[in-house]
């Protein structure tokens, strides 16, 4: 959704909790703890990001009891069910080292160790199972498993990614 590009998908409204409009919603991050100060999210209501602004926020793991200002009674809950919640992207807490997020890489250089510069990353594919980069090199597709066996380096600094892909792989995409 292009309209969402400077906004990261925070999580989800799962349910009402309870009968006076609060809501429990879901927090799809590894450390959920970073946004229990946040004030106010935005919610995808058909399409449009639409601005929520928080009065209490009490966290259970990736969970939360949220009550928004706005809403204040149990109709008004019901129609939040089932919807995403944004942050703008500059909430993000800072990655350092080989962590990032997937919204940096497109546009970096990948580097193999042995077979030297693949090309720039196009996107960046969310699979059931594993996330990859995809690139390409002379114009063939190349697809690189994100994980901490293949990504030996993310340097933000030169906007490149250094790999060792497993053994094969290039030849798999590159032989023909």
């Amino acid at each position: 959704m292009d309209n969402f590009k400077d906004y990261f998908y925070l999580g989800k409204v799962i349910k009402q909790h309870g009968y006076s409009g609060n809501l429990s919603i879901y927090f799809d991050t590894d450390d959920p703890e970073e946004y229990l100060n946040i004030d106010m999210v935005f919610i995808n209501i058909s399409g449009n990001l639409v601005p929520y602004f928080i009065t209490e926020l009490s966290l259970l793991n990736n969970k939360a009891v949220v009550r928004f200002a706005e809403v204040t009674n149990e109709k008004l809950a019901s129609e939040l069910v089932d919807k995403e919640i944004y942050l703008p992207l500059e909430l993000l807490p800072i990655l350092s080292g080989n962590k990032f997020y997937y919204h940096e890489v497109p546009g970096m250089m990948v580097e193999d160790k042995e077979f030297g510069k693949i090309g720039k990353v196009k996107a960046v594919l969310e699979y059931p199972n594993q996330a990859v980069l995809q690139v390409f090199h002379d114009k063939k597709e190349v697809l690189i498993p994100i994980n901490d066996q293949v990504i030996d380096t993310f340097n933000r600094e030169d906007n490149t990614i250094t790999v060792t892909t497993p053994e094969g792989l290039l030849d798999i995409y590159l032989s023909n």
